[in-house]
């Protein structure tokens, strides 16, 4: 996929997470990409003077999103699988639905820093259900930026606000949670301190990594010569209320089930 998307007619849309004072994406490109398989661009891939391209272009893409798990026929196998419908079993989900995948490439040299974050603030519903299913492609480590995670943070860290489409259709911003900031019968505990503690967790190629919606987590720039190539999925909860807020819009046929 890498070597065969064309730049030539792409918008060279760079994916931001909102580090450093930068916006976070939220161009057109971004906004109508859930029922489709887009390239998302490394920010320190361009010269920050002449905004030329200084990488070759499968070294410049930071994700790939966000319909794999239907678009693409192997990823939709391995998504959609028997054995991803257990574990979301034995989690309780009722009806979970996938709604984006996604490859994360974390490239070598410039793959960018990820701030603590929790997945519900990006794909919230009411009350907060999402899990990440997060499969490293390649050995993730301290050295190309494996992620990094504030033990028991799910159960003390509410979803306080919420990653949502501007009220006007042009562009994303941040708005304060007014449904429940944790899901039910989670067991919420108090903060013993005022900042979490964060500890990296390496994992080879080949590991899932389950991401409680709740969770903090983050990860460091990549400055090794080594990816760190991942590929996720995030499910929630079909029965909650996921409300057209939401930056990533259902496709008309509905997000995808997981119990056949």
């Amino acid at each position: 996929m890498l070597s065969s998307f064309s730049v030539d007619d792409h918008p060279m849309t760079k994916f931001s997470t909102g580090d450093n004072n930068n916006a976070h994406v939220g161009d057109d490109y971004f906004l109508t990409s859930g029922d489709k398989i887009r390239f998302f661009f490394e920010e320190d891939a361009f010269d920050s003077t002449t905004g030329a391209l200084l990488k070759p272009k499968h070294r410049a893409i930071n994700k790939i999103g966000h319909y794999l798990h239907v678009l693409n026929p192997a990823f939709r196998e391995s998504t959609l699988s028997p054995f991803n419908a257990g574990v979301a079993r034995s989690l309780g989900f009722q009806d979970p639905r996938v709604l984006q995948s996604m490859i994360i490439c974390k490239q070598p040299e410039i793959g960018g820093r990820v701030p603590p974050h929790q997945d519900s603030t990006f794909l919230y519903t009411n009350p907060p259900s999402a899990v990440g299913f997060w499969i490293a492609l390649e050995d993730a480590t301290a050295e190309n930026g494996c992620l990094s995670f504030a033990k028991g943070s799910h159960r003390r860290s509410p979803v306080t606000n919420r990653f949502v489409r501007k009220q006007n259709g042009e562009g994303t911003e941040f708005v304060d949670v007014e449904g429940a900031r944790f899901p039910p019968d989670i067991g919420v505990e108090e903060k013993a301190q005022e900042e979490e503690m964060y500890a990296m967790e390496e994992v080879k190629a080949g590991t899932l990594v389950l991401i409680h919606g709740n969770l903090l987590h983050k990860s460091e720039k990549n400055l090794s010569r080594k990816s760190r190539f991942i590929y996720t999925f995030h499910v929630i909860e079909g029965e909650n209320d996921y409300d057209e807020r939401n930056w990533l819009r259902p496709p008309q046929e509905g997000f995808s089930m997981m119990y056949q």
